[in-house]
């Protein structure tokens, strides 16, 4: 049986990983809710974009 995706065998170290996930960005987002008897009393929404920054692209700062 073929594989249909390119790396399911094979292995990538992971600084090409981080190189390509870095190259074109990626966002992360998640919620956490603390909550005592089924009574929510903190809600937080998290967004992160992750990118990065060359001298070409400076960062927004």
């Amino acid at each position: 049986m073929a594989e249909e995706n390119g790396l399911a065998g094979r292995q990538v170290a992971l600084i090409d990983l981080l190189d390509r996930l870095l190259s074109g960005g990626a966002v992360l987002t998640g919620d956490i809710v603390l909550s005592i008897a089924d009574v929510d009393l903190v809600h937080i929404n998290l967004r992160a974009v992750i990118h990065s920054v060359t001298a070409d692209e400076p960062g927004p700062w």
